[in-house]
């Protein structure tokens, strides 16, 4: 049995949670009404997985997910707002731990639910199954257990701080090569590290699909632009690519590559049925496959859930691309690249820590 402690000021939402959950059949389901409570049930309920909702009274979400990271790790689904400020505190709650996340509904709950159910289930089975890394948030810990007084947060960051100057999108030349990266469940912690592991010169545009709704990739796009030497922004309309720059795909949309004469560009694209995830790794890698040959090519697959982007960077890889895989010892969820270390589709397979090295060695050779 998955024990599950479900997180929630607003009793309807528990109700709905618990429903949805003890109908698996394999969930064992506690619950807490604020995250003061969630502190005193992790103790005594000694969940596998906690769903929490950020916005509480007493101890909000943020507060009690440090507290959860320092005093008894466990994989944590965020239940976020889909709003630009809910976006904002997702992102923090990623910087602090949380595993993943997922959209609180809006308008009829109860009707709109039904809907998220069964995706919301995949969530958190494979965040039950997520490896917390046993360096996360180790400094604070062990202050915690020494008695030493606790950091204090992070200072949150409203989305007009992090804004993208327009001079740094317009850097670099254009394309001589493209990189392609793939991510999903751990995704945002996985850019973290990859990215801020680059120079600001890096000789290739960056495209990333991470699996993430549209109400979320601008705030993940400002953050990974706050933190790294590369110039990031989200791409909604068709956006020239140029070297020094990380495009990240519009959730809840695919981003493809398309030749506009002799440039290449990013472009917003409806999601596509015919894919399981958007933005959907798969698409986009096949997109480049299209117009760009496929030695001036090398794919990134790193943690999520499923198998996206595997087929397609199997291929990238069988026409004389390069490919890179995260290793299973970092990866939260060893879903996406490994079923493509499975597949024969891997050029290469390492850990987060050595994959901004591997990266900057593999282009650099080509």
């Amino acid at each position: 049995m998955i024990r599950l402690l479900i997180v929630d000021d607003s009793p309807l939402m528990r109700r709905l949670l618990g429903d949805i959950f003890e109908a698996e059949g394999d969930f064992a389901v506690a619950f807490a009404r604020d995250g003061a409570e969630a502190l005193d049930r992790l103790q005594s309920f000694a969940p596998d997985v906690v769903t929490l909702d950020i916005n509480m009274p007493r101890m909000d979400g943020i507060t009690c997910l440090d507290r959860i990271m320092v005093e008894r790790p466990c994989p944590v689904v965020m239940v976020s707002a889909v709003t630009e400020e809910g976006a904002a505190e997702t992102m923090e709650a990623l910087q602090l731990g949380a595993v993943d996340f997922i959209p609180k509904p809006e308008g009829a709950v109860s009707l709109e639910i039904e809907t998220l159910a069964p995706r919301l289930v995949e969530k958190v089975r494979a965040a039950a199954g997520a490896r917390l890394k046993s360096s996360l948030r180790l400094r604070d810990r062990v202050r915690a257990k020494a008695g030493l007084p606790r950091r204090p947060l992070p200072r949150r960051v409203s989305p007009s701080d992090s804004k993208i100057p327009a001079a740094a999108k317009r850097k670099g030349p254009t394309a001589d090569g493209i990189v392609l990266v793939g991510t999903s469940t751990g995704g945002p912690q996985a850019l973290d590290a990859l990215l801020t592991g680059l120079p600001g010169d890096f000789p290739w545009p960056i495209l990333v699909a991470q699996h993430m709704p549209a109400s979320f990739t601008g705030a993940l796009a400002r953050r990974l632009g706050g933190i790294c030497a590369l110039a990031v922004s989200e791409v909604f309309t068709p956006t020239p690519v140029k070297a020094g720059n990380v495009y990240i795909a519009r959730g809840d949309a695919d981003m493809i590559l398309r030749r506009q004469g002799s440039i290449l560009v990013a472009a917003a694209a409806p999601a596509d049925a015919g894919y399981r995830w958007h933005p959907s790794v798969d698409r986009l890698v096949r997109s480049a496959l299209d117009i760009v040959s496929a030695d001036r090519l090398v794919g990134v697959l790193m943690t999520g859930m499923g198998n996206d982007g595997a087929a397609a960077m199997t291929e990238l890889r069988r026409r004389g691309g390069r490919t890179l895989a995260e290793a299973e010892e970092s990866a939260i969820v060893w879903g996406m690249p490994g079923e493509l270390v499975k597949a024969g589709g891997a050029d290469i397979v390492a850990p987060l820590e050595q994959l901004g090295r591997q990266l900057i060695q593999t282009v650099a050779s080509l």
